[in-house]
């Protein structure tokens, strides 16, 4: 349901919570800061809170080059929450979880979609969002509302910010700058783009000018800051991104891209409609491909994911997806090809 607000300034007074999803990318930040400074003119900066929903090793990690270590995604995610002015007491940072033999551990969004059998851009539920984003942050908000819930009259209401901007994409462009997502007796929750009608460049230019960091994987090398790399800052291998970014990501992240065709392969479900993950890491071997930079040396969580994606591979899948080819993908030269669902 769409609402339209009069004045931002206005709506900011009306909520008790208002929340900036923080990714570690330019967008978050950029959205994040223009609703701070509307808060801060409706005297509601103390209600103001930034989130950061991890995607474990899926996210852009950190990176050491030339003697220099630069944050990865989450804990830049912080670093622009202490930017914006937010107490660190008022930084949320939630990852979805599972128990395993009476322990609760890590759940991965690799590991789900090998689990499951399915890409997220299949179907009409993008598996990749709500529950793994949206959902955890909420539920982390929950003990508030609760409390709150004792000091207000009616449903606590909440301020959603998001860093989605309409030159991004057209399901973007037709986005709202604000809409009502969640209506029931305990909150109320807003969708608000504020850097919605913003341009890339002018994110860019905004974020150098105010001397704020950006994420290493935005630019051809870490610390060149000329944003020749990555267009975005989501998971490093995003269904839904760019040609260019997911060349760039085979390149940088070989072991992350292998493990990608090993699901593909196994599920006989290609990456996404238009390509195939086996394609994309023959073309980032072309001379022609983008220059990666630096090549990624895989941590212990990583590790743990790609031993949880071996495990799933080794049962049938979830879901039966439509997708499925029904004949093999084509194969790799080398590195994936040797994993094996045994290793």
């Amino acid at each position: 349901m769409s609402t339209t607000y009069p004045d931002p300034v206005e709506f900011a007074a009306t909520r008790h919570r208002i929340v900036i999803n923080l990714s570690g990318g330019k967008d978050g930040l950029r959205a994040g800061a223009k609703a701070l400074d509307i808060a801060r003119q409706a005297g509601a900066a103390d209600r103001v809170w930034t989130a950061h929903a991890s995607l474990g090793p899926m996210e852009w990690p950190a990176v050491t080059a030339e003697g220099v270590r630069w944050p990865g995604a989450s804990e830049l995610a912080a670093i622009h929450s202490q930017a914006l002015g937010i107490p660190p007491e008022r930084h949320i940072e939630v990852r979805r979880t599972r128990e395993v033999d009476g322990q609760r551990v890590p759940f991965d969004l690799l590991t789900f979609i090998a689990e499951r059998g399915d890409w997220p851009w299949l179907g009409r539920a993008r598996t990749c969002t709500g529950p793994w984003k949206t959902k955890l942050v909420f539920g982390a908000l929950t003990p508030q509302v609760r409390v709150l819930r004792k000091e207000v009259d009616g449903p606590v209401l909440i301020a959603n910010v998001l860093g989605l901007r309409a030159e991004e994409s057209a399901d973007r462009r037709n986005r709202p700058l604000w809409r009502r997502t969640t209506a029931n007796t305990a909150r109320v929750v807003d969708e608000w783009l504020p850097a919605h009608e913003e341009t890339t460049r002018a994110v860019q230019d905004w974020t150098d000018a105010q001397g704020l960091p950006h994420h290493w994987a935005y630019d051809s090398f870490p610390g060149a800051g000329d944003w020749a790399g990555s267009s975005r800052c989501s998971c490093s291998t995003c269904t839904l991104a760019s040609q260019r970014d997911l060349l760039l990501a085979v390149a940088r992240r070989p072991r992350l891209a292998a493990l990608c065709a090993l699901i593909e392969r196994t599920r006989q479900v290609p990456f996404n409609p238009n390509t195939t993950m086996a394609d994309l890491i023959e073309k980032s071997r072309r001379r022609d491909a983008p220059d990666p930079g630096v090549i990624i040396e895989e941590d212990a969580d990583f590790e743990r994911m790609e031993q949880g994606v071996h495990s799933a591979l080794r049962k049938p899948p979830q879901y039966e997806s439509k997708a499925r080819t029904g004949v093999g993908l084509p194969q790799l030269t080398g590195g994936c090809d040797e994993c094996t669902l045994s290793s």
